[in-house]
Parts: C-alpha cells; structure tokens; sequence
C-alpha cells in the first residue's frame, strides 16, 4: 500500500478506506428487500410499476455508464478502494461530486418499483445513511488530503449529489 503525504505533512493510505464497495452494498440491500417482500410484500399499489421500474432502471444504468466512461477517459480508478488519480470534473461530475452513487441509487429504485414493495423505500434509510457516513464522506476526507485547495474549490462549485 502506498503512504502519501497531505499537505500538512500528515501520512496517509493512498486510498479512501471506505466502508464497502458502494455496489455491493446496493446488492446487499436489495436482497433484504427481496427476503422482507417474501415475509410481508407491502405492495405499493395494486397494480405493476414496471414501467416506472424500468424508466429508472434504464436512466440509473445510463448514468452509470457515463460516470464510468468520464472516470476512465480521465485516466483515474474508478473503485474506491483505489487511489484517486485526478479530480474529475467533466461529464455527470459537472453536476454532482457522486454520479455513479446517484446512479446506483436510480437503479435501486427502479427494482424497487419492479418489486412493488414499500421494503425499498424502507431500507434505502439505512442504506443512504452507510453510503454518506461510510462511503461519501471518507472519499471526500481523502481528496481532500490528496489533492488540497484544487478538491475544495471543486466542492464549492458542485453539490455533492444533486
């Protein structure tokens, strides 16, 4: 593991040091509902919500897909629990500091909808609360000992979700 220096002269982890892989948590929850919906369904309506499902699906994946490609181009990792090699500041990153965690969420929701269980909504508390405290927050801790002045000035101009 590489050692870096922050500016104040503190050494650190080259990494972020988050919590979990961001979609494997998202799987992890997902499969509580699934189980939850099995034990009490708590429909949603009556009816389908696939096509809403669907929609967000399909808009979660796309956006997914652009976070990723503008990752790449750039030329930095685009797991967490590798270094950040750059500040990303182009495509979806113009609009939110955490594309593909807005993504994943979208994603969420869509299976939620397709399962038509209020259990999504329910365990999306917690599982938001695990990605702010345990994911967001340490990446930003990190880039901000990483790369200084240049990180913060990015958090000024763009909201951390959306």
């Amino acid at each position: 593991m590489v050692e870096m220096t922050a500016q104040g002269g503190t050494k650190f982890h080259d990494r972020p040091d988050v919590v979990g892989m961001p979609p494997f948590l998202f799987m992890g929850a997902f499969l509580v509902v699934l189980l939850a919906r099995l034990a009490w369904p708590l429909r949603i309506v009556e009816g389908s919500l696939l096509t809403v499902g669907l929609v967000l699906a399909a808009i979660g994946i796309g956006l997914a897909v652009w976070g990723r490609r503008t990752m790449v181009a750039a030329g930095t990792n685009v797991r967490p629990t590798q270094p950040a090699l750059t500040i990303v500041t182009g495509g979806p990153f113009r609009f939110s500091r955490n594309p593909l965690y807005c993504a994943l969420t979208l994603l969420y929701l869509g299976l939620t909808a397709m399962a038509n269980t209020w259990w999504g909504a329910i365990v999306l508390v917690p599982l938001l609360l695990v990605m702010h405290f345990g994911v967001v927050l340490r990446e930003e801790r990190y880039l901000e000992r990483k790369f200084g002045d240049t990180y913060r000035e990015y958090k000024r101009r763009v909201r951390r979700y959306l």
